[in-house]
């Protein structure tokens, strides 16, 4: 195909990308994705357009950026970036322009400088150190050994059996195993060599005769190669100042001992062939049926399991893994000790604390002194609130993002993606699991100094009929939508959960304690609980439909300042969202459309009560009903005329409780608030009113929620 050709041929298809994205008609929301995933597999197909395609986004990037058109700038940046990360013989200077166009963003408000800053990090490296972005990314995805980026990725892929049907699980676990039966080691490491060798050099690079060559080669020899090109890339991206020709001369003494000296520039000249693709493997994924809220929590500890002896301090060993107990076992974590407490049964030098960068200190994170164990935690040890570190624009180039050590000798170097596949129900149940887990942390801090938690979810809004096909075909488009939201959703939107304190009319039963993130609904049921045996109806008021309800609550005023209103009135049910319906906007991502409220300590639950209106005529009295909505902070409601009430959490039927008589719902805090009252005393070394503030507020619980875009006001 004639380069016109081409070029007219990529042009249509991102025409057709625009118009998806600018149009919100029904019959494009079914099919929504199709047009960018067909564009990603032409170039797929046919490395050599890559260039050409990137040329033609970055013109309409530019283009948006003239006409204000800011609803398309971040899906096409990603579509940009994602070309840019598959592609080889990509110029220095059409790198440079694509740079220069993310700095020019960083004027906007976020999300779109948040986006821009991210890509403008990576493009940096990208344009000094070619392959970068593609040799990590396969390395962590594909949980390659190597010592110079020793991180590793997972995908974890929940799904509610009650919404998604068995044909449907049976077709995409299908599709997963197929993918990964074709992403062996070996494999991979050809793709690296072979990626990193094309992007360096270039047209100088003879592609065909590097496939053939590295096909052939054992895995010894294979795996000599991979290393090498993983160190010179990583040690020149490591650098302060990277230069792409001393790149370029190191790769190519690597490509010249692979292929002998009659390759390229090396000497003599080989026929050059239409490059070979080089596939972009799929994440490593598996597959769960969701069963319940301690699954999350095995599932992460068994990802840590295999290598957790090679990294962990022995403090953290100390904290058994395997322990699945429960939560009144892991209030205390005993430590046996055989130190007889004598002094001069210490052995010689045990006073001597080891250097901070020996390997005595990265072995025990334990020191001990004069017979008394000193936990040598970090001031926020207690504070593993945000996983990643506070949400913001700066992440350090080359790591995943939430790496770092929270412990001496101990690195984040797992990444945990998680996403879940459902309705508001298995949300609801993720908050549940989150905040399980999070409230685990707190007692046995063994997760968070070494993994990075990713959340996703992808909605199904209605239940998959049953299907009687039984054919094994393989449809790779659900599995590359999965994977390009896990690779470029990198934007969190945080949800406030909610806790419910629940009171029963049974006295023997004791109060429970659960949580929400979507919402509570509240519905009135036929039956009365007995008060000393009989049900008397109060003197003047009237039987009618619903049930007498007092309502406590606190405003959710702008300033801030509490403003507590009680009142009492008949209704036949309420509901409290956590997520309004229309307050906010969240574009750019087809796959987490869930609005939500503005990313700041302004959370509010919005009430809907459908009140019971007394009217009196000629014809007598009547009842009529309305609907009346207000928001608060935490509220607190009891019923007043013995009618019982039943609570529902976020649409589950498995999380319903009935014969309730009262019920205080609040923002969830952070396990840990609690957790630094009583165990925390050193805090006092920031000052007494650092530590009364923090008291006196706790931090809110937020779940993180990754979406491509984030927030648009």
């Amino acid at each position: 195909m004639e380069s016109s050709d081409v070029e007219l041929d990529l042009q249509r298809s991102v025409q057709a990308v625009l118009r998806e994205l600018s149009t919100q008609a029904p019959a494009l929301q079914s099919n929504q994705g199709m047009w960018r995933w067909s564009l990603h597999k032409k170039v797929e197909r046919d490395p050599g357009k890559s260039p050409v395609l990137v040329r033609i986004l970055l013109r309409e990037l530019e283009k948006a950026e003239s006409q204000d058109l800011r609803h398309v700038i971040i899906p096409l940046l990603h579509t940009v970036m994602y070309v840019l990360t598959k592609a080889t013989g990509i110029t220095e200077e059409l790198y440079q322009r694509i740079y220069a166009f993310c700095t020019r963003l960083l004027t906007l408000p976020t999300p779109y400088c948040t986006v821009a800053l991210d890509c403008a990090i990576r493009l940096k490296t990208e344009t000094a150190v070619p392959g970068t972005l593609y040799q990590r990314m396969v390395i962590a995805e594909q949980n390659l050994t190597n010592e110079l980026y020793p991180y590793q990725e997972r995908v974890f892929l929940f799904v509610d059996p009650e919404l998604v049907s068995a044909s449907v699980c049976s077709a995409l676990l299908l599709e997963i195993e197929a993918a990964q039966a074709q992403q062996t080691p070996e494999t991979c490491m050809r793709h690296v060599v072979s990626h990193a060798l094309q992007a360096a050099l270039g047209e100088a690079c003879h592609a065909g005769a590097l496939h053939r060559k590295l096909q052939a080669s054992p895995r010894r020899t294979l795996e000599h190669y991979f290393h090498a090109v993983v160190a010179a890339v990583e040690q020149m991206a490591s650098e302060a100042s990277p230069s792409r020709e001393g790149h370029v001369e190191r790769l190519e003494e690597i490509y010249c001992s692979l292929l002998g000296p009659a390759a390229g520039r090396c000497g003599g000249d080989l026929v050059q062939e239409r490059p070979p693709s080089i596939p972009l493997p799929s994440p490593y994924i598996t597959f769960h049926l969701w069963t319940g809220e301690e699954q999350l929590w095995k599932e992460l500890v068994l990802f840590l399991r295999p290598r957790s002896q090679l990294r962990l301090s022995a403090d953290l060993e100390v904290l058994d893994l395997q322990g699945l107990r429960p939560d009144r076992e892991l209030a205390r974590v005993s430590v046996l000790s055989t130190d007889s407490g004598i002094e001069r049964d210490l052995p010689t030098g045990a006073d001597e604390l080891p250097a901070p960068s020996s390997p005595e200190t990265e072995r025990a994170g334990l020191q001990r002194k004069g017979g008394i164990k000193k936990r040598a935690w970090p001031l926020d040890f207690l504070m593993p609130g945000s996983w990643d570190g506070p949400p913001g624009l700066h992440r350090r180039t080359g790591r995943p993002s939430g790496d770092g050590e929270m412990l001496p000798g101990v690195s984040r170097l797992h990444t945990a993606r998680v996403l879940v596949l459902g309705d508001d129900r298995m949300l609801g149940r993720l908050a549940q699991a989150y905040h399980r887990l999070r409230k685990r942390e707190t007692q046995k801090f063994c997760l968070t100094p070494r993994l990075s938690l990713q959340l996703y979810y992808i909605p199904v809004l209605a239940p998959e009929p049953p299907s009687l096909d039984t054919s094994r075909t393989v449809d790779p488009f659900i599995l590359d939508v999965i994977t390009y939201y896990i690779r470029m959703g990198t934007q969190p939107i945080y949800f406030q959960i909610y806790t419910v304190k629940i009171f029963f009319s049974d006295l023997s039963q004791d109060p429970t304690e659960d949580v929400f993130l979507i919402e509570l609904k509240v519905k009135i049921q036929d039956s009365k609980f007995p008060k000393d045996g009989f049900s008397p109806r109060r003197r003047g008021v009237a039987e009618g439909p619903g049930a007498e309800l007092s309502l406590c609550y606190q405003k959710a005023l702008l300033s801030h300042r509490p403003q507590e209103v009680t009142i009492s009135l008949r209704a036949t049910g309420l509901i409290l969202k956590a997520i309004p319906a229309s307050d906010t906007e969240v574009s750019g991502s087809s796959h987490c459309p869930l609005p939500a409220a503005p990313v700041t300590d302004h959370t509010c639950l919005n009430v809907n009560v459908t009140e019971v209106v007394k009217s009196s005529n000629l014809a007598g009295k009547s009842f009529s009903t309305v609907t009346n909505t207000f928001r608060t902070k935490n509220i607190q409601i009891q019923s007043q005329d013995q009618r019982l009430l039943t609570l529902s959490l976020d649409k589950d039927d498995q999380r319903t409780f009935r014969d309730v008589v009262r019920f205080e719902v609040a923002p969830c805090p952070e396990p840990c608030s609690g957790a630094q009252k009583s165990k925390a005393p050193w805090l006092n070394l920031h000052g007494q009113q650092e530590v009364e503030a923090i008291k006196a507020k706790p931090k809110p619980l937020l779940m993180p929620i990754n979406t491509f875009s984030g927030i648009v006001q």
